[in-house]
């Protein structure tokens, strides 16, 4: 493995040159119109795929992805706190030349394994019971701090540059799981439903009020949530969980915004989301991402099974890139041309590209991409 030098989040941001303006994309995913199909790079390398690639005889273009084409949507969030608020500033507890330990602003020992993440884990969680989520509810409440300054100016700044405006709502299950831990979350929802129902009742009336004056004031175009709720094996709450606790949380703010005008709900989670779709739908949600093949997530088959209540972004096996030229024109030969015609989909590897995945590779498949999507 070469030295590493790009080791920290932000060396891993990538640059993708979008030109697609807002009202191009808006009608691609809500399938009013198929002007010209779309190909992004969701997320860009794993930490260690640069060095490899510098090996390989990248140029530096290559390595912040500038070199390579894309056609994909202008987008931009607004410096608006939808979730946690306050609490005390990280504090290191340890560091050594593999980890860092360091305590959060939600009182997590949260623990790095340097060079081979750029993401911290949780060790613990604030949230046991009741009382402990009692103690930190105060984090979550309406308050004006979580109004970044010039935050109207910025949204309509974007909307006159043609960027579709975004704002976010904390995950349903995410939001629990940040709290608790995914088995102590998973367990609660069960046996501690009161729980559950009060944190999001708590968050969503906070998300509700901010999101109320940012829409009455700007056109907010997308909503956007992160859930990362499930493994290859399926969703770590079933479509009873999502209905009976996610659903209301969702629709209280979605129903607001689609009301002024807002048009997709995007969903990011890995993993095997099959089981969850229709009730995700019934709650509101119409672009889900970045959906893992080798999880079970068939874009083809989504499409066959949903038509036009879905549209989505990926789909693409990332790991196929590590393998032969005939794999990738395969791979590519069975998700792009059925999707062609239909719009609502961005083409895209289903998440980070793998360390392992050879420079030449990378080019062909997105030289290939072109050759079948056309200009």
């Amino acid at each position: 493995m070469p030295r590493l030098k790009w080791t920290r989040h932000a060396d891993l941001a990538i640059s993708r040159g979008c030109s697609v303006r807002r009202e191009e994309y808006l009608d691609h995913m809500t399938f009013a119109a198929n002007a010209r199909p779309l190909f992004t790079e969701i997320f860009g390398p794993l930490i260690g795929l640069k060095e490899e690639w510098e090996e390989q005889g990248a140029s530096p273009e290559e390595l912040d992805f500038s070199a390579f084409r894309y056609r994909c949507p202008l987008t931009a969030g607004l410096p608006i706190n939808t979730g946690w608020l306050g609490g005390p500033a990280p504090e290191t507890l340890s560091e050594t030349d593999d980890f860092l330990t360091y305590r959060d602003a939600m009182g997590r020992t949260m623990k790095l394994a340097k060079g081979v993440s750029t993401l911290a884990l949780p060790m613990d969680w604030p949230v046991r019971g009741m009382d402990d989520w009692l103690a930190i509810r105060h984090h979550y409440a309406f308050d004006e701090a979580r109004f970044g300054a010039g935050w109207e100016q910025m949204a309509r700044d974007h909307l006159a540059a043609g960027r579709a405006v975004t704002v976010s709502l904390p995950g349903g299950y995410d939001t629990s799981r940040q709290l608790m831990g995914d088995e102590a979350a998973c367990l609660a929802f069960a046996d501690q439903p009161e729980l559950i129902a009060d944190i999001l009742q708590t968050v969503g009336a906070m998300v509700q009020r901010v999101l109320d004056r940012v829409s009455a004031a700007v056109q907010v175009d997308i909503l956007s949530v992160h859930e990362d709720m499930a493994g290859r094996s399926g969703p770590m709450v079933g479509p009873r969980q999502v209905r009976e606790f996610i659903a209301p949380y969702y629709r209280r703010v979605w129903d607001m915004l689609a009301e002024r005008g807002a048009r997709l709900f995007d969903q990011d989670s890995d993993g095997n989301m099959n089981p969850v779709i229709d009730a995700f739908l019934d709650a509101g949600v119409n672009v889900m991402h970045p959906m893992e093949p080798a999880a079970g997530m068939d874009i083809v088959q989504v499409r066959q099974r949903y038509g036009r209540r879905l549209a989505f972004y990926g789909g693409i096996d990332k790991h196929v890139l590590r393998r032969s030229h005939e794999e990738i024109d395969a791979e590519l030969a069975y998700r792009v041309p059925p999707l062609l015609a239909s719009g609502g989909c961005v083409f895209a590897l289903d998440h980070r590209i793998p360390n392992g995945t050879p420079l030449g590779n990378y080019r062909y498949y997105v030289q290939r991409m072109w050759e079948m999507l056309g200009d």
